[in-house]
């Protein structure tokens, strides 16, 4: 990749959080939680955190949001966790930042996270990437390059129907996310909302106690409780844990990939939601398909987002460098 410093920067629904690559090294990530109730608040909070880690040799940004983004343009087409919908995010952010900006899905970003070393080298040829935070993100690296299909919105796994009843004939669609999809039934609201269920009809249990001290009840105390060993919250780990793995095994009956890696703010339960998740996968995946997948969780952590965010504005500068080099040098033989 080229020199100087990349920023990235990984937009969440509840934060933003932002770390610079440097000679192939990442800092640690300074993370700030965002309130904004619109798309200015939102823009002005991403620009700030920006321009705390910008410096005199900052090259490019690169953002990753959970959103569905038109690639080439920045354009944010929908967006179902954040006030985006129908923004030139890319457009606007250059202009306020005056430096290069690149926008992409969250999860594609956290992709290229797993797929890709330090120095924008593709070290796992196919991979598919699962986020489960607020939403459940999916994305594709295929052949050693990301996959983002016709309008650069690809791999919604999320919005996948993996639940559907269709009992009575085809229901009549919802709102998104549609009711039976990945993220429905997967997501980290729907962990929240089993860990305030477990509280509320198991007062013996951890999680009831802590709610009978006053606290509100989310997933997060869900992932404390289960390591602990609690029970219920082991459970309601292992029902996201097994609606997760049904996303898993179509992703591999898809694409055979090498590599299925989980991230996202749920993927700290660790081996409480990976376990189900693998579980179930394996077996409902067609026999003689996936036999060299590996089912893990990413790499990075928290930090797979504002990695693959630099890692993908290092890598479209120097794509951007290369393109520019072939027309010159398609110049100089006319």
């Amino acid at each position: 990749m080229l020199d100087g410093q990349l920023i990235g920067v990984d937009v969440g629904g509840t934060k933003v959080a932002v770390a610079t690559l440097a000679d192939e090294r990442l800092s640690d990530s300074s993370v700030q939680p965002t309130e904004a109730a619109n798309a200015d608040d939102l823009l002005g909070e991403v620009v700030a955190a920006i321009e705390s880690a910008r410096g005199p040799n900052t090259a490019a940004v690169g953002v990753g949001v959970p959103s569905v983004v038109e690639f080439e343009t920045g354009h944010v087409r929908s967006s179902t966790n954040l006030h985006l919908a129908d923004l030139d995010l890319r457009r606007v952010l250059e202009e306020r930042l005056g430096l290069p900006v690149f926008v992409d899905n969250d999860a594609t970003v956290a992709a290229l996270d797993e797929a890709f070393d330090d120095a924008g080298r593709a070290i796992v040829q196919n991979l598919v990437m699962f986020t489960v935070g607020t939403g459940v993100g999916g994305g594709l690296v295929l052949g050693g390059r990301v996959y983002r299909g016709a309008t650069g919105a690809a791999a919604e796994l999320g919005h996948t129907l993996v639940g559907i009843d269709l009992s009575d004939g085809v229901p009549r669609p919802g709102g998104f996310p549609q009711r039976g999809s990945l993220e429905s039934l997967a997501a980290g609201r729907v962990l929240d909302q089993l860990a305030a269920t477990v509280a509320r009809e198991s007062p013996s249990s951890a999680l009831g106690k802590l709610a009978a001290s006053g606290k509100a009840i989310d997933g997060h105390d869900a992932v404390e409780a289960g390591r602990d060993g609690d029970p219920e919250a082991i459970e309601a780990l292992r029902v996201i844990g097994e609606r997760l793995g049904v996303g898993i095994a179509n992703a591999i009956n898809t694409f055979d990939p090498d590599v299925v890696a989980i991230g996202g703010g749920v993927s700290v339960a660790g081996d409480l939601l990976l376990g189900p998740a693998r579980g179930v996968a394996r077996r409902f995946v067609l026999p003689g398909v996936g036999e060299r997948t590996e089912i893990r969780l990413a790499r990075h952590g928290n930090q797979a987002g504002v990695r693959g965010a630099a890692l993908l504005a290092g890598l479209e500068l120097a794509r951007a460098a290369e393109a520019a080099a072939s027309a010159g040098r398609e110049a100089e033989r006319a």
